[in-house]
């Protein structure tokens, strides 16, 4: 399953958040796509106060992978 296209144009935490729950929306079971969601709402709080703009910029490569690992697996 390929990842959703323009992820390279995610710049912003609200960007990946839509970017991530979109892709969320093309996993095949309500089960999986129920703990991806709930995962990338957790990471969002956890990660909601970080200010530093090189580490959001860390996060949100990271946080794209990852969504390519899990659409492709």
């Amino acid at each position: 399953m390929a990842p959703l296209p323009n992820a390279e144009l995610v710049q912003s935490s609200l960007q990946l958040y839509r970017y991530l729950l979109r892709c969320c929306k093309q996993l095949p079971e309500e089960n999986i796509r129920q703990h991806y969601r709930h995962a990338i709402r957790q990471s969002f709080k956890v990660h909601g106060d970080e200010d530093n703009p090189e580490r959001i910029q860390q996060i949100i490569k990271r946080a794209i992978e990852d969504a390519d690992w899990v659409m492709n697996k």
